[in-house]
Protein backbone atom coordinates (compact mmCIF):
# COMPACT_ATOMS: atom_id res chain seq x y z
CA UNK A 1 0.00 0.00 0.00
CA UNK A 2 3.10 2.43 0.84
CA UNK A 3 4.53 1.55 -2.16
CA UNK A 4 1.53 2.52 -4.12
CA UNK A 5 1.20 5.89 -2.64
CA UNK A 6 4.45 6.31 -3.15
CA UNK A 7 4.19 5.67 -6.50
CA UNK A 8 0.95 7.91 -6.86
CA UNK A 9 2.70 10.87 -5.39
CA UNK A 10 5.66 10.12 -8.23
CA UNK A 11 3.18 10.12 -10.89
CA UNK A 12 1.47 13.58 -9.68
CA UNK A 13 4.75 14.77 -9.33
CA UNK A 14 5.93 13.81 -12.94
CA UNK A 15 2.65 15.37 -14.05
CA UNK A 16 2.96 18.67 -12.19
CA UNK A 17 6.75 19.28 -13.52
CA UNK A 18 5.34 18.26 -17.10
CA UNK A 19 2.12 20.72 -16.86
CA UNK A 20 4.90 23.16 -15.38
CA UNK A 21 7.63 22.52 -17.95
CA UNK A 22 4.51 23.04 -20.41
CA UNK A 23 3.50 26.33 -19.52
CA UNK A 24 6.55 27.60 -19.05
CA UNK A 25 7.38 26.97 -22.46
CA UNK A 26 4.57 28.96 -23.42
CA UNK A 27 5.22 31.67 -21.38
CA UNK A 28 8.96 32.14 -22.93
CA UNK A 29 7.69 31.65 -26.31
CA UNK A 30 5.20 34.52 -26.04
CA UNK A 31 7.73 36.85 -24.48
CA UNK A 32 10.31 35.35 -27.29
CA UNK A 33 7.61 35.98 -29.81
CA UNK A 34 7.36 39.98 -28.52
CA UNK A 35 11.09 40.40 -28.91
CA UNK A 36 11.63 38.41 -32.28
CA UNK A 37 8.52 38.16 -33.79
CA UNK A 38 6.79 41.25 -34.99
CA UNK A 39 6.77 41.91 -38.96
CA UNK A 40 6.55 38.25 -39.04
CA UNK A 41 3.92 36.38 -40.78
CA UNK A 42 4.17 33.08 -38.96
CA UNK A 43 0.54 32.06 -40.55
CA UNK A 44 0.95 33.21 -43.90
CA UNK A 45 0.49 30.68 -46.68
CA UNK A 46 4.09 31.08 -48.26
CA UNK A 47 5.39 33.36 -45.90
CA UNK A 48 7.71 30.52 -44.78
CA UNK A 49 10.61 29.82 -47.73
CA UNK A 50 12.31 26.33 -46.74
CA UNK A 51 15.79 26.71 -46.26
CA UNK A 52 17.14 25.10 -50.06
CA UNK A 53 14.66 28.23 -51.48
CA UNK A 54 16.72 30.81 -49.66
CA UNK A 55 19.94 29.30 -51.05
CA UNK A 56 18.84 30.86 -54.46
CA UNK A 57 19.33 34.08 -53.78
CA UNK A 58 22.37 35.79 -52.64
CA UNK A 59 23.32 36.57 -49.01
CA UNK A 60 22.82 40.65 -48.17
CA UNK A 61 25.85 42.56 -48.46
CA UNK A 62 26.44 43.06 -44.28
CA UNK A 63 28.68 46.08 -45.17
CA UNK A 64 26.49 47.73 -47.31
CA UNK A 65 26.07 51.27 -46.51
CA UNK A 66 22.83 52.88 -46.53
CA UNK A 67 22.41 56.76 -48.45
CA UNK A 68 18.98 57.77 -48.12
CA UNK A 69 16.69 57.08 -44.70
CA UNK A 70 13.45 55.14 -45.99
CA UNK A 71 11.24 54.36 -42.03
CA UNK A 72 10.18 50.76 -42.10
CA UNK A 73 6.40 51.11 -43.86
CA UNK A 74 8.65 51.69 -47.62
CA UNK A 75 10.84 48.97 -46.69
CA UNK A 76 7.91 46.37 -45.68
CA UNK A 77 6.33 44.89 -48.99
CA UNK A 78 3.75 42.05 -47.98
CA UNK A 79 0.40 42.44 -50.01
CA UNK A 80 -2.38 40.84 -49.87
CA UNK A 81 -2.67 39.91 -52.98
CA UNK A 82 -6.34 38.73 -54.22
CA UNK A 83 -6.15 37.18 -57.39
CA UNK A 84 -9.70 35.50 -56.67
CA UNK A 85 -11.24 39.32 -55.85
CA UNK A 86 -10.70 42.36 -57.71
CA UNK A 87 -6.85 43.16 -56.91
CA UNK A 88 -4.81 43.80 -60.64
CA UNK A 89 -1.30 43.69 -61.67
CA UNK A 90 -0.44 46.56 -63.68
CA UNK A 91 3.24 46.35 -64.97
CA UNK A 92 4.47 49.53 -66.36
CA UNK A 93 7.37 48.59 -69.29
CA UNK A 94 9.97 51.01 -69.62
CA UNK A 95 11.99 50.42 -72.33
CA UNK A 96 15.01 48.78 -73.01
CA UNK A 97 14.72 47.39 -69.11
CA UNK A 98 14.95 43.59 -69.29
CA UNK A 99 10.67 43.94 -69.44
CA UNK A 100 9.74 42.04 -72.24
CA UNK A 101 11.84 39.13 -70.27
CA UNK A 102 10.08 39.96 -66.96
CA UNK A 103 6.59 40.17 -69.07
CA UNK A 104 6.91 36.76 -69.84
CA UNK A 105 7.70 35.59 -66.34
CA UNK A 106 4.55 36.87 -65.31
CA UNK A 107 2.16 35.08 -67.93
CA UNK A 108 4.56 31.59 -68.51
CA UNK A 109 6.26 31.30 -65.42
CA UNK A 110 4.50 32.03 -62.33
CA UNK A 111 2.80 29.31 -59.98
CA UNK A 112 -0.70 29.36 -60.41
CA UNK A 113 -4.14 27.49 -59.26
CA UNK A 114 -5.07 28.52 -63.13
CA UNK A 115 -2.30 28.81 -65.53
CA UNK A 116 -2.29 31.92 -68.01
CA UNK A 117 -3.25 30.41 -71.29
CA UNK A 118 -0.66 30.88 -73.74
CA UNK A 119 -0.92 29.43 -77.03
CA UNK A 120 1.70 29.28 -79.71
CA UNK A 121 1.74 32.08 -82.64
CA UNK A 122 -0.54 34.15 -80.48
CA UNK A 123 1.18 37.46 -78.70
CA UNK A 124 -1.25 37.68 -75.82
CA UNK A 125 -2.40 35.25 -73.24
CA UNK A 126 -5.46 34.79 -71.34
CA UNK A 127 -4.69 35.28 -67.49
CA UNK A 128 -8.02 34.82 -65.46
CA UNK A 129 -8.49 34.39 -62.15
CA UNK A 130 -9.19 31.04 -60.69
CA UNK A 131 -13.36 31.71 -59.50
CA UNK A 132 -13.47 33.68 -62.78
CA UNK A 133 -13.01 35.26 -66.59
CA UNK A 134 -11.51 38.01 -65.59
CA UNK A 135 -7.85 39.37 -65.76
CA UNK A 136 -6.21 39.65 -63.15
CA UNK A 137 -2.59 41.00 -64.52
CA UNK A 138 -2.79 44.26 -66.74
CA UNK A 139 0.69 43.96 -69.07
CA UNK A 140 1.62 43.56 -72.85
CA UNK A 141 1.35 40.14 -72.92
CA UNK A 142 -2.06 39.60 -71.10
CA UNK A 143 -3.91 42.89 -72.11
CA UNK A 144 -1.66 44.44 -75.10
CA UNK A 145 -0.81 47.24 -75.36
CA UNK A 146 -4.41 48.61 -74.04
CA UNK A 147 -3.16 51.92 -73.16
CA UNK A 148 -0.76 52.75 -76.07
CA UNK A 149 2.69 51.27 -76.54
CA UNK A 150 5.01 51.31 -73.70
CA UNK A 151 2.50 53.85 -71.72
CA UNK A 152 3.97 55.66 -68.92
CA UNK A 153 2.50 56.27 -65.44
CA UNK A 154 0.40 59.14 -66.37
CA UNK A 155 -1.24 57.50 -69.32
CA UNK A 156 -1.52 54.19 -67.09
CA UNK A 157 -3.26 55.98 -63.89
CA UNK A 158 -6.03 57.56 -66.11
CA UNK A 159 -6.17 54.57 -68.60
CA UNK A 160 -6.27 50.95 -67.17
CA UNK A 161 -9.62 51.55 -64.98
CA UNK A 162 -11.79 52.73 -67.50
CA UNK A 163 -10.18 49.54 -70.01
CA UNK A 164 -10.94 46.65 -67.54
CA UNK A 165 -14.22 48.11 -67.26
CA UNK A 166 -14.84 47.85 -70.90
CA UNK A 167 -13.10 44.50 -71.09
CA UNK A 168 -15.10 43.06 -68.30
CA UNK A 169 -18.22 45.13 -67.21
CA UNK A 170 -19.64 42.74 -64.87
CA UNK A 171 -16.67 43.43 -62.22
CA UNK A 172 -18.21 47.46 -62.42
CA UNK A 173 -20.18 46.84 -58.84
CA UNK A 174 -16.96 46.66 -56.98
CA UNK A 175 -13.66 48.93 -57.57
CA UNK A 176 -10.81 47.19 -58.24
CA UNK A 177 -7.56 47.69 -56.53
CA UNK A 178 -4.38 48.36 -58.51
CA UNK A 179 -0.98 47.20 -57.68
CA UNK A 180 2.08 48.74 -60.25
CA UNK A 181 5.20 47.76 -60.93
CA UNK A 182 7.90 48.61 -63.34
CA UNK A 183 11.82 47.69 -63.68
CA UNK A 184 14.62 49.99 -63.66
CA UNK A 185 18.16 49.69 -65.03
CA UNK A 186 21.45 51.41 -65.24
CA UNK A 187 20.61 54.66 -66.89
CA UNK A 188 24.07 54.47 -69.48
CA UNK A 189 23.45 50.75 -70.27
CA UNK A 190 19.88 51.37 -71.07
CA UNK A 191 20.78 54.39 -73.14
CA UNK A 192 23.09 52.78 -75.23
CA UNK A 193 21.03 49.92 -75.64
CA UNK A 194 17.90 52.20 -76.36
CA UNK A 195 20.22 53.65 -79.55
CA UNK A 196 21.32 50.24 -80.65
CA UNK A 197 17.29 49.44 -80.92
CA UNK A 198 16.94 52.60 -82.98
CA UNK A 199 20.00 51.73 -85.06
CA UNK A 200 18.11 48.50 -86.22
CA UNK A 201 15.26 50.64 -86.88
CA UNK A 202 12.82 51.12 -83.79
CA UNK A 203 10.94 54.09 -83.42
CA UNK A 204 8.02 53.40 -81.09
CA UNK A 205 6.24 56.12 -83.12
CA UNK A 206 3.05 54.74 -82.32
CA UNK A 207 2.99 55.65 -78.52
CA UNK A 208 0.06 58.14 -77.81
CA UNK A 209 1.87 60.38 -74.76
CA UNK A 210 -1.32 61.12 -73.99
CA UNK A 211 -1.38 63.73 -70.82
CA UNK A 212 -4.40 65.85 -69.49
CA UNK A 213 -7.13 64.36 -72.28
CA UNK A 214 -4.61 65.06 -75.50
CA UNK A 215 -1.40 64.12 -77.04
CA UNK A 216 1.53 66.52 -77.36
CA UNK A 217 1.24 68.62 -80.52
CA UNK A 218 4.80 68.42 -83.33
CA UNK A 219 6.18 71.85 -81.49
CA UNK A 220 5.88 70.41 -78.28
CA UNK A 221 7.43 66.81 -79.52
CA UNK A 222 9.75 67.35 -82.48
CA UNK A 223 11.06 64.33 -83.93
CA UNK A 224 15.28 63.50 -84.12
CA UNK A 225 14.77 62.08 -87.67
CA UNK A 226 13.36 62.76 -91.13
CA UNK A 227 11.65 59.96 -92.83
CA UNK A 228 9.63 56.67 -91.65
CA UNK A 229 12.52 55.68 -88.74
CA UNK A 230 16.24 56.67 -87.70
CA UNK A 231 17.93 53.22 -88.80
CA UNK A 232 21.38 53.22 -88.85
CA UNK A 233 22.20 56.89 -86.66
CA UNK A 234 25.50 56.91 -84.89
CA UNK A 235 25.60 57.83 -80.76
CA UNK A 236 26.80 60.96 -81.93
CA UNK A 237 23.59 61.76 -83.88
CA UNK A 238 21.81 59.87 -81.26
CA UNK A 239 22.87 62.03 -78.53
CA UNK A 240 22.66 65.69 -80.17
CA UNK A 241 18.97 65.49 -80.45
CA UNK A 242 17.57 67.64 -77.95
CA UNK A 243 13.65 66.24 -78.22
CA UNK A 244 15.32 62.66 -77.66
CA UNK A 245 12.90 60.85 -75.51
CA UNK A 246 15.65 58.68 -74.79
CA UNK A 247 16.82 61.27 -72.48
CA UNK A 248 16.00 60.72 -68.74
CA UNK A 249 13.19 58.49 -70.03
CA UNK A 250 12.78 56.52 -66.93
CA UNK A 251 11.98 59.36 -64.59
CA UNK A 252 9.75 60.91 -67.31
CA UNK A 253 8.07 57.45 -67.60
CA UNK A 254 7.36 57.16 -63.85
CA UNK A 255 6.69 61.07 -63.15
CA UNK A 256 3.11 62.81 -63.06
CA UNK A 257 3.50 64.87 -66.33
CA UNK A 258 0.28 67.09 -65.36
CA UNK A 259 2.18 68.54 -62.46
CA UNK A 260 5.06 70.08 -65.54
CA UNK A 261 2.37 70.90 -68.29
CA UNK A 262 2.64 67.87 -69.64
CA UNK A 263 5.69 67.91 -72.40
CA UNK A 264 5.12 72.50 -72.51
CA UNK A 265 8.44 72.98 -71.80
CA UNK A 266 7.92 76.76 -71.38
CA UNK A 267 4.53 76.04 -68.90
CA UNK A 268 7.49 76.22 -66.28
CA UNK A 269 11.43 77.06 -66.00
CA UNK A 270 13.91 74.41 -67.25
CA UNK A 271 15.39 73.68 -63.71
CA UNK A 272 12.06 74.03 -60.98
CA UNK A 273 10.99 70.89 -64.02
CA UNK A 274 13.66 68.93 -63.88
CA UNK A 275 12.99 68.86 -60.03
CA UNK A 276 9.12 68.45 -59.83
CA UNK A 277 9.73 65.08 -62.20
CA UNK A 278 12.13 63.38 -60.39
CA UNK A 279 10.55 64.25 -57.06
CA UNK A 280 7.18 62.80 -58.54
CA UNK A 281 8.97 59.97 -59.99
CA UNK A 282 10.92 59.23 -57.17
CA UNK A 283 7.54 59.19 -55.14
CA UNK A 284 5.67 57.41 -57.67
CA UNK A 285 8.20 54.81 -57.27
CA UNK A 286 8.50 53.98 -53.43
CA UNK A 287 4.38 53.86 -53.68
CA UNK A 288 4.05 50.99 -56.13
CA UNK A 289 3.91 47.71 -55.16
CA UNK A 290 7.12 46.31 -56.33
CA UNK A 291 9.66 47.61 -58.75
CA UNK A 292 12.74 45.30 -59.70
CA UNK A 293 15.91 46.51 -61.03
CA UNK A 294 17.66 44.45 -63.82
CA UNK A 295 21.24 44.29 -62.61
CA UNK A 296 19.75 42.22 -59.93
CA UNK A 297 18.13 39.40 -61.32
CA UNK A 298 17.50 37.57 -58.44
CA UNK A 299 16.67 39.87 -55.72
CA UNK A 300 14.27 40.89 -58.16
CA UNK A 301 12.23 37.76 -58.04
CA UNK A 302 12.67 37.22 -54.39
CA UNK A 303 11.54 40.92 -53.57
CA UNK A 304 8.33 39.94 -56.40
CA UNK A 305 7.74 36.57 -54.70
CA UNK A 306 7.88 37.84 -51.24
CA UNK A 307 5.79 41.02 -52.19
CA UNK A 308 2.75 39.15 -53.85
CA UNK A 309 2.89 35.50 -52.41
CA UNK A 310 3.43 34.67 -55.40
CA UNK A 311 6.29 31.79 -56.70
CA UNK A 312 8.14 31.92 -60.50
CA UNK A 313 8.59 28.27 -61.52
CA UNK A 314 12.15 28.19 -62.50
CA UNK A 315 14.92 31.03 -61.53
CA UNK A 316 15.67 33.89 -63.24
CA UNK A 317 18.59 33.83 -64.95
CA UNK A 318 21.32 36.84 -64.88
CA UNK A 319 22.67 37.44 -68.27
CA UNK A 320 25.37 40.39 -68.20
CA UNK A 321 25.76 40.22 -72.15
CA UNK A 322 23.47 42.54 -73.48
CA UNK A 323 23.51 44.64 -76.94
CA UNK A 324 24.60 47.59 -74.48
CA UNK A 325 27.34 45.71 -72.92
CA UNK A 326 28.84 44.99 -76.88
CA UNK A 327 29.13 48.89 -77.01
CA UNK A 328 32.63 50.47 -76.77
CA UNK A 329 32.16 53.60 -75.54
CA UNK A 330 35.24 56.42 -74.53
CA UNK A 331 35.42 58.43 -71.07
CA UNK A 332 34.10 61.26 -72.54
CA UNK A 333 31.16 59.27 -74.31
CA UNK A 334 30.03 57.63 -71.03
CA UNK A 335 30.16 61.17 -68.92
CA UNK A 336 28.22 62.78 -71.81
CA UNK A 337 25.78 59.94 -71.35
CA UNK A 338 25.43 61.02 -67.77
CA UNK A 339 24.82 64.43 -68.43
CA UNK A 340 21.99 64.28 -70.71
CA UNK A 341 20.55 61.29 -68.66
CA UNK A 342 21.24 63.33 -64.96
CA UNK A 343 17.77 62.91 -63.67
CA UNK A 344 17.73 58.83 -64.58
CA UNK A 345 20.94 58.92 -62.47
CA UNK A 346 20.01 60.39 -59.47
CA UNK A 347 16.55 58.20 -59.95
CA UNK A 348 18.44 55.06 -60.51
CA UNK A 349 20.93 55.70 -57.29
CA UNK A 350 18.04 56.36 -54.86
CA UNK A 351 15.69 53.40 -56.48
CA UNK A 352 18.79 51.21 -56.02
CA UNK A 353 19.11 51.85 -52.14
CA UNK A 354 15.63 51.48 -51.62
CA UNK A 355 15.86 48.01 -53.52
CA UNK A 356 18.65 47.05 -51.34
CA UNK A 357 17.31 48.00 -48.20
CA UNK A 358 14.07 46.18 -49.36
CA UNK A 359 15.94 42.75 -49.89
CA UNK A 360 18.40 43.06 -46.85
CA UNK A 361 15.17 44.17 -44.93
CA UNK A 362 13.08 41.23 -45.71
CA UNK A 363 15.76 38.79 -45.45
CA UNK A 364 16.64 39.42 -42.00
CA UNK A 365 12.79 39.09 -40.63
CA UNK A 366 12.96 35.55 -43.18
CA UNK A 367 16.43 34.85 -40.88
CA UNK A 368 14.62 35.70 -37.41
CA UNK A 369 11.58 33.49 -38.58
CA UNK A 370 13.86 30.91 -38.70
CA UNK A 371 15.68 31.19 -35.45
CA UNK A 372 12.29 31.69 -33.70
CA UNK A 373 10.87 28.25 -35.62
CA UNK A 374 14.63 26.78 -34.63
CA UNK A 375 13.55 27.48 -30.90
CA UNK A 376 10.52 26.68 -30.34
CA UNK A 377 11.26 23.36 -32.20
CA UNK A 378 13.95 22.67 -29.54
CA UNK A 379 11.58 23.86 -26.70
CA UNK A 380 8.88 21.27 -27.82
CA UNK A 381 11.99 18.47 -28.17
CA UNK A 382 12.66 18.83 -24.76
CA UNK A 383 9.60 19.16 -23.43
CA UNK A 384 8.86 15.56 -24.90
CA UNK A 385 11.88 14.10 -23.18
CA UNK A 386 10.19 15.43 -19.67
CA UNK A 387 6.97 14.01 -20.14
CA UNK A 388 6.02 11.05 -17.71
CA UNK A 389 6.80 7.58 -18.32
CA UNK A 390 4.39 4.52 -17.28
CA UNK A 391 5.25 3.06 -13.69
CA UNK A 392 7.74 0.28 -14.58
CA UNK A 393 5.89 -1.86 -11.69
CA UNK A 394 2.09 -1.78 -13.53
CA UNK A 395 2.99 -1.61 -16.93
CA UNK A 396 -0.20 -0.27 -19.10
CA UNK A 397 -2.64 1.10 -16.20
CA UNK A 398 -4.71 3.74 -17.29
CA UNK A 399 -5.12 6.42 -15.04
CA UNK A 400 -9.03 6.34 -13.47
CA UNK A 401 -11.32 9.10 -13.23
CA UNK A 402 -10.48 9.61 -9.42
CA UNK A 403 -6.99 9.41 -9.74
CA UNK A 404 -6.82 12.61 -12.33
CA UNK A 405 -9.55 14.19 -10.49
CA UNK A 406 -6.73 13.85 -7.49
CA UNK A 407 -3.89 14.97 -9.72
CA UNK A 408 -6.08 18.61 -10.27
CA UNK A 409 -6.84 19.15 -6.95
CA UNK A 410 -3.32 18.91 -6.27
CA UNK A 411 -2.41 21.34 -8.89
Amino acid sequence: MRRRRAGGRTMVERASKFVLVVAGSACFMLILYQYVGPGLSLGAPGGRAPPNDLDLFPTPDPHYEKKYYFPVRELERSLRFDMKGDDVIVFLHIQKTGGTTFGRHLVQNVRLEVPCDCRPGQKKCTCYRPNRRETWLFSRFSTGWSCGLHADWTELTNCVPGVLDRRDPAALHTPRKFYYITLLRDPVSRYLSEWRHVQRGATWKTSLHMCDGRTPTPEELPPCYEGTDWSGCTLQEFMDCPYNLANNRQVRMLADLSLVGCYNLSFIPEGKRAQLLLESAKKNLRDMAFFGLTEFQRKTQYLFERTFNLKFIRPFMQYNSTRAGGVEAGEHTIHRIEELNDLDMQLYDYAKDLFQQRYQYKRQLERREQRLRSREEHLLHHAKELLPREDTEEPGRVPTEDYMSHIIEKW
